[in-house]
């Protein structure tokens, strides 16, 4: 049965996650929890679908999303609400309409591959601008981008506590 990620106690606070460095540090202190057996899961994604999730939307600002873009009346409340969404805490529990599953790239895959791809599009999207622009908020800076990326990551990484962490 799926939890209701809006009503989880007792996630982490990731407020010292404030780069893409301390996302990729963040996701090894995860995985050595995992391998040694302390990790706990507050939610319904394993770190293995935490960390493809992320991946897949860091690398989403490189080439074109498989979404439809959202309709302009969304864009342009989001347009007042664009620093809160890029630079804030995200909401909980979203999902994306007419997407199984609500979004996209939470599929279980090994956890040593899922960290190596969430390394790769990290550091991609720490030394590189994307080109695209963003489908809910047009163009972004390249300080933006890795903002709202670090965001999302603080957001998902918060229903994963390693051992004695509480």
């Amino acid at each position: 049965m799926a939890i209701d990620t809006k009503t989880v106690k007792n996630r982490r606070d990731l407020k010292h996650i404030k780069t893409l460095d301390d996302v990729v540090a963040e996701a090894r202190t995860i995985v050595a929890a995992a391998e040694a057996g302390k990790l706990q899961q507050l939610g319904n994604w394993d770190a293995s679908q935490c960390f493809n999730h992320l991946a897949t939307w860091m690398e989403f600002a490189f080439k074109d999303s498989p979404l439809p873009p959202p309709p302009w009346f969304i864009r342009l409340v989001m347009k007042f609400m664009r620093k809160r969404f890029i630079y804030g805490s995200l909401p909980v529990g979203i999902s994306i309409p007419n997407v199984e599953g609500g979004t996209l790239g939470t599929e279980k895959m090994p956890l040593r591959e899922a960290l190596a791809k969430l390394e790769a599009a990290a550091m991609h999207l720490k030394r590189e601008a994307p080109t695209k622009p963003n489908p809910m908020f047009g163009a972004m800076t390249h300080e933006e981008w890795q903002a709202a990326h670090v965001g999302h990551s603080r957001l998902h990484m918060s229903f994963l506590l390693p051992g004695g962490l509480k």
